[in-house]
């Protein structure tokens, strides 16, 4: 008799090209966030034609789930994709490249959804042999910082009726090789907030400074502070990241300026940190701009948490991950990158793991590889498999465990 390992490898194989065939056509036909309808659309006729045991619509906006019913008792595992595109410019140069003038899948989320969907295809196939239930969450929006498209789905029902034990999704990373995946506890992603500040200082004649007071000088007083924050109040085993990314502020070269406006983005991994940022950021700006006779209001925005994984979780899909990949395929704890991730909002209301899928190319460096959200990214096509199996090994690894018993 076959194990469930090779009868999952014998159905990704048959499954491969039609793999290619989602990924290919959402990559050609990407959308923005909140504005999903095509690519959804195309996602719910290619579920409809399987067995599933319900499908809701509209979750969240363009969101979908998907529920299929296992021929036992089990636990609730939800699998989950994102299906949004970014606003830039293709320059791939390949044959389904992108038909929409300035919009790209740029982070991979078309190959997200097209291994999903192999996945709920593999999975129909083993329905009779299968405990508990799976759900399929197709998810809206990931790239529309700082409220995502996670909380909507969430607000929506997506973890209830029934209720979700668990929760997996993956990204493709192209740093790794095809054939590697990263898989470990903790922090995964950093919080992502956003941070907008105002100095307010009085304008005069830049010949007689002493009459005003100066919006640039206070800035500059106030964005040096801030730059002590991370370095005077958080430890050196942890880590934050304060980054004020623009600036505007004067009229006319000799006018002392009245006001000068400050964007950017803060960043952690700790959660700890994370509820104390704002008031040592309120506390160090507001300071720093009175030292100089000015004011300075304060826009802070919390946006994605950390995607915090479970341990527990981690380890079955750690061990599903040894089935399926190559010797050493699964990497040691890696430095976690500090973008944020709106699959973090999952993590809060259930146990989840969120890995990281190679797609680099054999022979390609990884400074020769394309970012993420570069305009010539695309993952290698041979880690789409390996992304499914993992997807389907890991959701019927954890329908044999009794995750009810996990918190």
């Amino acid at each position: 008799m076959k194990s469930t390992t090779d009868r999952i490898k014998e159905l990704i194989e048959a499954t491969r090209e039609r793999c290619m065939e989602h990924y290919r056509h959402i990559h050609r036909h990407p959308e923005l966030s909140y504005q999903e309808e095509k690519t959804a659309a195309y996602v719910a006729q290619v579920l409809e034609k399987l067995p599933m045991d319900e499908i809701k619509k509209r979750v969240g906006g363009y969101g979908l789930t998907a529920l299929l019913k296992g021929n036992r008792p089990g636990p609730v595992v939800a699998l989950r994709a994102d299906m949004d595109a970014l606003n830039i410019q293709e320059e791939t140069g390949v044959p389904f490249a992108s038909e929409n003038q300035g919009v790209m899948h740029a982070c991979g989320h078309d190959s997200h959804t097209a291994m999903l969907l192999t996945a709920a295809e593999v999975l129909c196939s083993m329905k009779e042999n299968l405990a508990g239930a799976v759900k399929f969450v197709f998810q809206p929006a990931e790239e529309m910082t700082p409220r995502g498209g996670a909380q909507g789905m969430i607000e929506d029902g997506a973890l209830e009726n029934p209720k979700v034990n668990a929760i997996i999704g993956i990204h493709v990373w192209p740093t790794l090789a095809t054939g590697t995946m990263g898989i470990q506890s903790g922090a995964v992603s950093a919080s992502s907030d956003h941070l907008k500040l105002t100095v307010t200082g009085k304008s005069c004649h830049g010949s007689m400074p002493n009459q005003g007071v100066d919006a640039i000088v206070a800035g500059s007083s106030v964005v040096m502070a801030l730059q002590t924050i991370v370095s005077r109040n958080v430890s050196p085993h942890e880590a934050a990241v304060i980054t004020l990314g623009t600036v505007n502020g004067g009229d006319r070269y000799n006018i002392v300026p009245s006001r000068v406006d400050y964007d950017g983005t803060v960043r952690c991994f700790s959660q700890e940190i994370h509820e104390k940022l704002p008031c040592w950021i309120e506390r160090t700006a507001t300071h720093a701009a009175q030292a100089m006779g000015a004011e300075v209001k304060i826009d802070y925005q919390k946006g994605y948490p950390s995607t915090m994984n479970h341990p527990e979780i981690v380890e079955i899909c750690r061990n599903a991950a040894e089935k399926i990949l190559p010797e050493n395929g699964v990497l040691p704890p890696l430095p976690v990158p500090p973008g944020g991730e709106d699959f973090a909002f999952y993590t809060l209301k259930v146990p989840a793991t969120f890995a990281w899928l190679g797609c680099r190319p054999e022979g390609v460096s990884p400074e020769d590889m394309p970012a993420l959200h570069n305009d010539k990214f695309l993952p290698d096509p041979k880690s789409f498999p390996l992304g499914v199996s993992y997807l389907v090994q890991s959701a019927v690894d954890l329908l044999e465990t009794p995750l009810e018993d996990i918190k």
